[in-house]
């Protein structure tokens, strides 16, 4: 699934919410919430839409919500969504192109913003690599957790935002309740619970108890805000489970051609030598085209996959090959060690990993 750029997108989202009282609403947003007086955005890590349809009765709230799918970004992967949230661009303009991309000659962790190097802050700052201001330079309030206030990750993806810090789900009610609460129009919250147990469990038991857990989060917020303000539910991807299925790429694929590979299991991005991904591609696709998508760089931005072209310094993050799963694998790197253990992983284009619910209640 190529994500909806044009429409009903999470790089749509936030400009129209924002914009709520000066332009009308586009068509696929739920109802009622051109007349909301302010408007909460949560953010669930890692709920995709195919996953809360299927267990409606473990989220009573969300799904008996205005609610309807809207389509990720590609990768579909926390720090490529996020940053496309929050400063309401496509993943070609904003440049966070992916979980690992290439600095330089090393791979930086953008989660993290580290090298094998170390601390990437200080040789790669955060507001030069990405520049523009979250939430259209206006002074929202961002509630995230405490812990992630320092990183360099936050800096890129929420620069210029009153940052609100939470260490408990309990302490997100209560920032979210102080801002409302001083009046402000816009509100962005951000959970991590959903993407974290499904990662280390999967999609079985622990999940479904963390989904009802994120469906009564729902609930409080909702009850906690005033007559006239609104709270709209997203989230930045869905999931797949992969438990064991992580393949090596044979080193004989590779025959030469790749110099470094960056991404993630379900987005694998090779960097080829000049003149050589055409070689590369052929031989991914001989060998893992049952399993996975195998695209160049110049395919998938003539395709439409990151909204546009990549321009300038955002196409050398990025390597000129990409094997990308469409199957319940994933591919390793041995140099991504952070990633090794997971159960349910993303960033891949099916509807699983890009269609994300878009739930909204108006009080």
């Amino acid at each position: 699934m190529i994500p909806d750029y044009g429409g009903a997108c999470l790089s749509n989202l936030m400009p129209a919410l924002l914009g709520r009282l000066e332009a009308p609403l586009p068509a696929w947003l739920p109802p009622g919430l051109a007349e909301a007086r302010q408007v909460v955005l949560l953010v669930l890590d890692g709920l995709g839409w195919q996953q809360l349809r299927s267990r409606s009765l473990l989220a009573p709230v969300m799904n008996a919500a205005a609610v309807r799918p809207i389509s990720s970004v590609a990768p579909t992967t926390t720090a490529t969504a996020l940053t496309s949230i929050t400063t309401g661009l496509v993943p070609a303009v904003h440049g966070v192109m992916g979980y690992r991309v290439a600095v330089d000659s090393e791979v930086m962790n953008v989660l993290r913003w580290t090298t094998a190097s170390g601390d990437a802050r200080s040789s790669v700052p955060p507001a030069e690599f990405q520049p523009l201001a979250a939430f259209r330079g206006r002074p929202v309030s961002a509630v995230t957790k405490a812990e992630f206030a320092s990183t360099g990750f936050t800096s890129a993806h929420l620069q210029g935002s009153h940052l609100r810090g939470w260490r408990v789900p309990s302490t997100l009610l209560v920032e979210v309740g102080r801002a409302v609460a001083r009046g402000e129009q816009f509100v962005y919250a951000y959970y991590d619970g959903v993407d974290k147990v499904a990662h280390e469990f999967g999609l079985g038991e622990h999940y479904e108890a963390e989904l009802s857990f994120a469906d009564r989060l729902v609930e409080r917020l909702a009850a906690g805000l005033p007559p006239g303000a609104a709270l709209v539910v997203t989230a930045d991807h869905g999931q797949v489970e992969v438990g064991p299925a992580v393949l090596e790429v044979d080193r004989d694929v590779l025959d030469g051609d790749v110099v470094l590979a960056s991404g993630e299991g379900r987005f694998r991005w090779f960097h080829t030598r000049s003149g050589r991904e055409g070689h590369l591609a052929g031989r991914l696709a001989e060998a893992y085209g049952h399993l996975a998508w195998v695209r160049t760089r110049d395919e998938m931005e003539a395709e439409g996959w990151f909204g546009g072209p990549l321009v300038g310094e955002v196409a050398t993050r990025v390597g000129q090959v990409a094997l990308v799963a469409h199957q319940p694998v994933a591919f390793s790197d041995p140099a991504d060690t952070g990633e090794m253990s997971l159960v349910c992983r993303h960033g891949s284009l099916t509807s699983d990993e890009v269609l994300v619910p878009l739930c909204s209640i108006v009080v």
